[in-house]
This record gives structure tokens, C-alpha cells and sequence, in this order.
């Protein structure tokens, strides 16, 4: 979009807002009059910055009360947020997310126990994340300079409500909220303490989650307290424990598994014969004998030709579940200073310690490794000397003599790798509000200064350093001159590294990041004059943000001699500095009818010391021709600012599990030919290397947002005999996000390359003269242009009072309508509605139903979860029976309902009250549908449950 037209709406609203300033002088005029006590006939809702009255605004939102998390039966934010029908694919516990992940091309790093919030579909990063009302700090992952909040870090006891704005907000919120805004409005009001206790766990699979919060709250004449701490702790899963998680690719055994194996792979030229050996030593030679007069696979020797069955597979080690303690305290205290001014402060601390897990380290050596480091690609030399080494010959990478292709070993002797994680949060806030009159109309006003940080660090057991590696293969005599070196053994299989050959090869690796948030606001919101219609209200602020992030890898990955993922360390800030205005103008308001009309604007100018100044804006429409009918509408321009790792971030590496179109009997194909591919090429491992990078140069990402929509709350079902109420609703959304900040699909650069030539794919790879990615570049850029659209629905029908009891439903459903992600090429990727794609998901249809019945101190609520059937690539197991349609390369996730079932009983006879649950998510234990195309476990982790019901049970005390 060019400037000009980008910066259309915003200029329109900033000559309106111009255009209000006579009224807001002559409003200034009398001498302002000192109410005596508080108005409380307005409050602060989600999607306008104007103080009123009315709850519904020109925009919806969804407001998840404390009964609505309670009778949830989750146990973090994450979870509750990440089961709205709006919400798409995000980190959460589930993730074994570290090992051969990487590092994203954002710079973020892997997020390793954090977990997130996506709404429309759009990513984390574009969702916008409030604490009553201001920003909260960004998640630090000790493997990079996140961009997205970790929920994790906000404790559900700290929790009066979650409200969710699924609309661009960005003219009254700034960058970031692009696809929403997750606001969550802190408990204020309690007299005396509570203690809540909880316990649950799978019935199938262990992963016990037990906690409790304690609060204390009261009030004075002039003050008001509420302090609490909370404390979570969530046990690991195994994923051998799950049998679709028991192998790399469910129903394809071996076929996907590692050539890095405990025996060892190894690919090599016989520099005496000339002749290319694919070789692996037969079980039980821990010191094989290699007879160079033997030629081709009939051997009989000690060694025998690398096929499936000797692949090895990693998916048992993972974790299904991740680990996970959480320790918080909170408080805050609000003071009266006058009845028209107070202050307030709130302060926070949490710790976390996580941890995951992956498979014993492979290591990977030789010209055809594509692992991005010298040590094991360039310099590599394994001594004809060596002790250990069964060739006679130096196997070699250097120069034109180099004759090692591959070397794929997997030390099962060193244990598996563990990256056990602790994040400490820290938040401080502080302000004043008040009000004041103007001639007879109040405003509000208020001023806040916050600083935050989240700093992480990660220490990882279980890795190597190559450059040791490559100095205990190399000459003895060398290794002989450097202190705790001792020749290593590759080549007879497990148990043959010996802990002194580890003691010198395997460190210890420590990690760390850091995201700090400094903010100071002002505000100020009231009526400007009194209209035909109503009162003009306006709402203005300025404010001012400051990000530093930084990501300090261990010195071994620094200097490159890390075998593991490699990366550099990050770091940077930026600041921004902002004003808005907002107004909201009644045109229409007729008593007797009920009817209304209100128009809403608004603008933001914000100026980047990255990048310079952005515009948004934003208008609505609130239509009410009667009193139980709503219609409204809303368009917004929106943006989000790069972050710091995508400014920053250095080159670092991510394994990408790719199917190369070429792999197999395509290698002798015209196209693979072109692409410099030999005949009977085979791709030697599904994950290949692809190094990313941050971007300076990176401009803001744009964006469009229209919602369109009506609530109806028929009269005829206002308290009458079989209803109560009944509010139905539905609104249109779309967005359009252009120049969308994101790092080529390296599948679909692969394939365009062979299919069609283009150039700038092809210029992406590189491949050995055997056919094997030896480099894969992949740097972020604004690329994309991101299209999607659909509908909300929403019934809730609450029958009234009997001697039965009461009854409530609350459903909701979203269908995605449209889904296009379209490359920097113009062509679109495979991500769409009704399709899995790389661990992300997008149902056509998510639905949720909730019934709640209440009887006296007794209520039962039964919770229906939708998701709609999806369809993927085969990918790796193309042709294997696993797979729906493998001549069409597609397989099919089946639909999948979760019920939810909780049984409530209080007493508030006992103490000042007591409640006790009990509940069953899950109830029929429905296992997750299977994904081929998933990274681990066979399922889609962002999108289902764990497999099997999670039983749980829940004491509440008030005293």
C-alpha cells in the first residue's frame, strides 16, 4: 500500500478530531466544578478509551467472567484463552519445544514453557495483551528476544475477568493489536482471605497438576488491598507413553526416523577403490573390521549397507507433556487521597521452571552434514591414526581430497537432552486517577508509570562441543598435547564412548534472555458538550514505551562450536512515543422508541525511533432502532511495529522437517536434473538446516479490519414462562495484512524451485554434488500478504427460576470463510481453512457449547468443544497405509468433540463460604486424530487435547 492511501482513514479522523477543538476549548471555559463523590454510572470496557455507560460498544467483546474460568476447569490463562472459538494455533505446555526446534526466523527463540495467545489466526505477535488495561512485558525464552506475552506469567488467582476484543485496535492502543486485544482486569474487590486448592491429573497418562492461591483483601474509610500469592506445579509425561507419539511419524515405523544412529551411519569415498560406501556396522561389533576389498552391499565384513531399519527412532524420548512450577505473589493497594483524586501501585513476581526434552544429541559430520559450521563441514579430519578409526585411511572434509560425506552418530552414552528453563517476571506499576468538572460534566483522567522485566535462563545437558569432537578424531598425538583430550569412538556403536571420552566432549550449556518494558501514560476521557443526541464524549492520551531485549548464547555457541542448533547473540531497544484521540458522537437518540445512532473515531500517531512516524485510524457505527436490536460496525487501519529480534536477531539455525520434491525416484526427473540432483539421489534426514535472520531494515507490518454485526435480544423471551432472556448475535469480520513480517516457507521454496525454476527460490539452496541441501537461507523480509475473513455466532439462552432450578446456555462458533497467505512470489501457501500446516491448524467450524445448571448450593456444568475435520499432506508417509489418500497425498483429521463435565457445591455456612468441585474434561477420553505432518507426538498440540480424560477436583475457602 502506498503512503498516501495508507495513511487515508487516519488523516480523516485527525481533520475531524481538528475539527472538534472549538467545542473542547468553549467546554473549557466555566470554572470547573469539584464534585462532591465518585461517579460510578460509567466503567472502562475493552475497544474504546471513552468511560460510559453502556456495555456494548461498537465493537464486541467477549468477557470471561471468574464463574466463566472456574467452571472452565483449566488452570492457566493460556488454556482458557486458547479454547475460544476465535483462537488459533499458540505455544502452551504441550510443546516439547526445544531440541532440533531451533531458532525461529523472528528471533524470538522457542519459547520453551511459555505459553501464548493467537486470535483470527493471525500469530501471537499480533494480539495485543493488557493487565487492566496497560501493556504487559514480552516473554523471555533464554533462546532468543521474544515478541509475544507469556501467559504463564499472569497467575489465574490474580484474575477477576478476561475481556476479548477480536478487532484491530490499533488507533487506540498502539501496535500489536492487529488482530485483538486480550485485556485482563485484576481482582480489586475482596473482604477477608481465601484459600483455593487444586488437584487433577490424567487418568491414562499421570501428569499431576496440583496448586493452590491464597488471598487477602479489605478496605478502609480510604483504602483498598488485595495481596495473594499462588503456587502451580504440573509433572511431566513421557511420550512413550502415548502410542502415536511412539514413533517419528505414527504408522510409518522406521521410515522417518534418524540416520543418526547408536551404531553410527557413515558416507564415504575409499580413496584406494574410489568407490562410495553407505555403511553401518553390524550389531554387536564394538570394534568393527572394515576389509576395503569388498565392494558393493554384499559383504562380510563387519559392516553392512545403511537401510530403514537401521534408522533410529527418537520419538519414545520426547515429552508429551512438559514440566512446569509456577511461583507467584501480587498485590496492590488503591488510596483516596480526596474523593476526586487517588493513587494506586501494583507489584508482581513469578518464577517458573520448566523444562523439555529430546532425544540423545546425533551428531552429524562430513561435507553433506548442513549443519552450518565449520568444525564438522570444513575441517573435519578422522585420523587414519586414530585408535578407533576401522579404515586405514583419513576420512577427511578439507579440500579437494575430502572423502567424508556423512557421518550420523547417535551417542546414546551421553543421555538424553534436557533444557530445564527458569524465568523470574517482574512488574511494577503505579498511578493516579481522578476526575474533575467541567461546567456540569465530570471527566476522568489518570497517569501511570510502569517498568517490567522478564529474564530467563536455560541451561541444557545432554549437547556436545564439535571443535573437541573434532579434536579427539583427529591425530592422538595432538590430542594427546591438549588437557582431557582422549581419542574418540565413532564406529563400534553403543556403550563404546566412555565417560572420559564424554567428560571432554560434553559441556555444559548455559543460555540467557531478557525483555524489559518501560512505560509511562496519560489519559483523559469526559463529554465535551451536550448534542440533539447526547453528549459528545472524547477520550485523549499520550504515552511513551520503551523495549530492550537482549539473548546471550553460551561462549561455545558464540565461537561456533556448538554441535547443537547454532545461533548469535541478540540485542537491542527501541522507543516509541504516542497521542490519541478517540470520539464518539451521537447522531440519533429517541426516547420512546429507544432507537440510536452513534458515530465513533479515532486516531494514533506514533513515532519509532526505528523507523519514523505511523498513522492509524479508526471509525464505528452503533446502531440501535429498538431497544432489543443492535447493529454495528467498525473499520480500522492497524500496524505492528518489528520487534526486537526481528530487528536484530543474528544468523542462528533452525531444522526445518522438509520433503525434498527430488528425494527417490523423482531424482531422475528433467526438473530434479536442473536442480543439480544425481539419479538415486535419497534425502538423508527429513530435518534440514535452514539459518534465518533478523532484518534492520524491516518496515511495520499494515493492516485492514472490518467487522460488521447485530445483537437481538427478543422481547418475547424477556421473562416469560419459558425464558428469561435470549441474546443471539453474529458478527462478519475480515482482515488484510500486508507486508506481513515473516521468513519464506522453506517448503514451498524447495517446491517452487523445482517446479518452476524461479530464480529467487532457487537462489535460496544450495546442494552438494550429491544431491544433499548443504545450505538453506531463509531471512525474514516483509513478504507477506496475509486475507481472512468469516463469522461469529453467539446464542445465550437463560431459562428462569423453578422449582428445578436454573438453566443457562452459552454457545458460540466461529467459521473461517477465508484463509489466504500469499508468498513474496505472489503465489499462495498451502495454509487455508479446513487444512494442517506445520503444527498450526485452522477449523472451517469451532464451536462451543456450555450448559450450566444451578439448584440451591448445587450446579452442574456441561462444557461441548468443537473442532471440524481437517486435511493435510501425507508428506513423509506418502504411501504408507496410515494415510487416508496417498495417490492424492492427502490425509484426513476426523472431527473431534470434547466434553466437559463439573459438578459445584457451596456452602457459605462454613466459614464465610465453601465450595467444592469436582470435574472430568474430556469425559469420553477421545484421543487427538493423528498428524503426519506434525513435528512430535502425532498430534497437533496447539489445536487438541492430550489424549484421555483429566480428572480434577477443587476446594475453595473464604474466611
Amino acid at each position: 500500500m502506498s503512503q498516501p492511501s495508507r495513511h487515508r482513514l487516519a488523516a480523516a479522523v485527525q481533520l475531524s478530531l481538528l475539527a472538534c477543538l472549538p467545542a473542547l476549548a468553549v467546554a473549557q471555559t466555566p470554572a470547573p466544578a469539584q464534585p462532591e463523590a465518585r461517579t460510578l454510572d460509567t466503567v472502562s470496557v475493552t475497544g474504546t478509551r471513552i468511560r460510559k455507560a453502556e456495555l456494548e460498544t461498537a465493537v464486541p467483546v467477549q468477557v470471561l467472567t471468574r464463574e466463566d474460568i472456574d467452571r472452565s476447569g483449566f488452570t492457566s490463562v493460556a488454556d482458557i484463552v486458547q479454547n475460544l472459538t476465535a483462537s488459533g494455533a499458540a505455544l502452551n505446555t504441550k510443546f516439547n519445544s526445544s531440541g532440533n526446534f531451533g531458532a525461529p526466523p523472528d528471533g524470538g527463540g522457542v519459547g520453551a514453557g511459555a505459553a501464548t495467545v493467537d486470535l483470527r489466526h493471525l500469530g501471537p505477535k499480533r494480539v495485543l495483551v493488557l493487565v487492566d488495561g496497560i501493556r504487559w512485558v514480552n516473554e523471555s525464552s533464554a533462546s532468543g528476544v521474544g515478541a509475544a506475552v507469556d501467559l504463564n506469567t499472569i497467575p489465574l488467582a490474580l484474575i477477576e475477568r478476561i475481556e476479548v476484543l477480536e478487532d484491530g485496535a490499533s488507533s487506540l492502543y498502539g501496535s500489536d493489536a492487529i488482530a485483538g486485544v486480550v485485556n485482563i482486569i485484576t481482582r480489586r474487590d475482596a473482604d477477608g482471605g481465601s484459600l483455593d486448592l487444586h488437584y487433577g491429573e490424567y487418568d491414562d497418562l499421570g501428569g499431576a497438576t496440583w496448586g493452590a492461591d491464597l488471598g487477602w483483601g479489605g478496605s478502609s474509610e480510604r483504602a483498598q488491598w488485595f495481596v495473594g500469592a499462588s503456587y502451580y506445579k504440573q509433572r511431566e509425561i513421557a511420550s512413550s507413553k502415548f502410542a502415536n507419539a511412539r514413533e517419528p511419524v505414527p504408522g510409518t515405523g522406521l521410515a522417518n526416523g534418524s540416520s543418526a544412529t547408536p551404531a553410527g551411519r557413515f558416507i564415504f569415498q575409499d580413496p584406494n577403490t574410489g568407490e562410495v560406501f553407505d555403511l553401518s556396522p553390524n550389531d554387536g561389533a564394538t570394534s568393527p573390521v572394515y576389509d576395503p576389498t569388498q565392494t558393493g552391499c554384499d559383504r562380510t565384513d563387519d559392516f553392512h549397507c545403511f537401510g530403514t531399519a537401521d534408522r533410529y527412532n527418537f520419538a519414545p524420548s520426547n515429552l508429551l507433556l512438559t514440566p512446569s512450577e509456577r511461583k507467584s505473589v501480587f498485590g496492590q493497594l488503591r488510596f483516596e487521597f480526596t474523593p476526586q483524586v487517588s493513587g494506586y501501585t501494583r507489584v508482581l513476581y513469578n518464577e517458573r521452571n520448566s523444562a523439555n526434552q529430546a532425544a540423545p544429541e546425533p551428531f552429524f559430520l562430513g561435507t553433506d552434514a548442513g549443519v552450518y559450521n565449520p568444525w564438522a563441514e570444513e575441517t573435519l579430519v578422522i585420523s587414519a591414526l586414530n585408535p578407533y578409526n576401522p579404515f586405514g585411511f583419513d576420512l577427511t572434509t578439507v579440500g579437494d581430497d575430502a572423502n567424508l560425506f556423512l557421518v550420523g552418530r547417535r551417542p546414546v552414552e551421553g543421555g538424553v537432552r534436557r533444557y530445564e528453563q527458569k524465568v523470574r517476571t517482574w512488574y511494577v506499576a503505579a498511578g493516579a486517577e481522578g476526575m474533575f468538572g467541567v461546567g456540569d460534566r465530570t471527566w476522568n483522567w489518570d497517569v501511570n508509570l510502569v517498568r517490567s522485566e522478564s529474564r530467563a535462563e536455560q541451561t541444557n545437558t545432554g549437547s556436545y562441543n564439535v571443535r573437541r569432537i573434532n579434536e579427539a578424531l583427529g591425530d592422538p598425538a595432538a590430542c594427546a598435547a591438549i588437557a582431557g583430550c582422549v581419542p574418540l569412538d565413532l564406529f563400534g556403536g553403543p556403550g563404546t564412548i566412555t565417560p572420559e571420552m564424554l567428560a571432554f566432549i560434553q559441556p555444559v550449556v548455559h543460555d540467557e534472555s531478557r525483555n524489559t518494558l518501560s512505560l509511562a501514560s496519560a489519559n483523559i476521557t469526559g463529554d465535551l458538550a451536550q448534542l440533539w443526541a447526547g453528549a459528545l464524549s472524547f477520550a485523549a492520551g499520550l504515552e511513551y514505551r520503551k523495549y530492550e531485549g537482549s539473548y546471550t548464547p553460551d561462549p561455545i555457541t558464540v565461537a561456533g562450536e556448538y554441535n547443537g542448533v547454532p545461533s548469535g547473540a541478540t540485542r537491542g531497544d527501541y522507543s516509541v512515543r504516542e497521542a490519541y484521540a478517540e470520539f464518539s458522537l451521537p447522531l440519533l437518540h429517541d426516547p420512546a422508541s429507544g432507537e440510536r445512532l452513534d458515530l465513533s473515531v479515532a486516531g494514533r500517531y506514533s513515532d519509532y525511533s526505528t523507523f519514523g512516524g505511523e498513522s492509524t485510524g479508526k471509525v464505528g457505527l452503533r446502531w440501535q432502532p429498538v431497544d432489543e436490536i443492535l447493529f454495528r460496525m467498525s473499520y480500522a487501519e492497524g500496524f505492528r511495529a518489528p520487534s526486537i529480534g526481528e530487528l536484530y536477531g543474528t544468523l542462528s539455525r533452525f531444522d526445518a522437517t522438509l520433503v525434498d520434491p527430488c528425494s527417490g525416484a523423482a531424482s531422475s526427473s528433467a526438473a530434479c536434473a536442473a536442480d543439480g540432483v544425481p539419479p538415486g539421489y535419497e534425502q538423508t534426514n527429513s530435518q534440514i538446516s535452514v539459518v534465518t535472520s533478523g532484518n534492520a531494515e524491516l518496515e511495520p507490518e499494515h493492516s485492514r479490519s472490518l467487522m460488521v454485526g447485530a445483537v437481538w435480544s427478543p422481547s418475547f423471551a424477556d421473562g416469560v414462562s419459558w425464558s428469561d432472556r435470549l441474546d443471539l448475535g453474529v458478527t462478519f469480520y475480515r482482515h488484510h495484512i500486508d507486508g506481513a513480517i515473516q521468513a519464506p516457507d522453506a517448503q514451498g521454496i524447495l517446491d517452487r524451485c523445482v517446479a518452476t525454476r524461479d530464480p529467487v527460490a532457487c537462489a535460496a539452496y544450495d546442494r552438494s554434488d550429491r544431491g544433499q541441501i548443504i545450505r538453506f537461507d531463509d531471512i525474514l523480509d516483509n513478504l507477506g500478504t496475509i486475507k481472512t475473513d468469516g463469522w461469529d455466532f453467539s446464542a445465550v439462552w437463560t431459562l428462569p427460576d423453578g422449582d428445578w432450578g436454573r438453566l443457562r446456555f452459552d454457545a458460540r462458533a466461529t467459521w473461517v470463510t477465508r484463509y489466504e497467505l500469499v508468498n513474496e512470489s505472489g503465489e499462495p501457501e498451502p495454509r487455508r481453512p479446513g487444512v494442517e500446516v506445520n503444527d498450526s491448524a485452522i477449523p472451517e467450524w469451532s464451536a462451543t457449547l456450555v450448559s450450566d445448571w444451578t439448584r440451591g448450593p448445587w450446579s452442574l456444568a456441561w462444557t461441548l468443544r468443537h473442532i471440524d475435520r481437517l486435511r493435510e499432506s501425507c508428506g513423509g508417509a506418502n504411501g504408507f497405509p496410515i494415510c487416508d489418500d496417498s495417490a492424492g497425498d492427502r490425509n484426513d483429521l476426523g472431527a473431534t468433540t470434547y466434553h466437559d463435565l463439573q459438578l459445584s457445591w457451596r456452602n457459605p455456612a462454613w466459614l464465610k463460604g465453601t465450595r467444592i468441585s469436582v470435574g472430568v474434561n474430556n469425559l469420553t477420553g477421545k484421543a487427538p486424530p493423528v498428524c503426519l505432518s506434525c513435528s512430535l507426538n502425532g498430534y497437533d498440540a496447539s489445536t487438541y487435547d492430550l489424549p484421555g480424560r483429566f480428572v480434577y477436583a477443587r476446594l475453595g475457602l473464604e474466611f
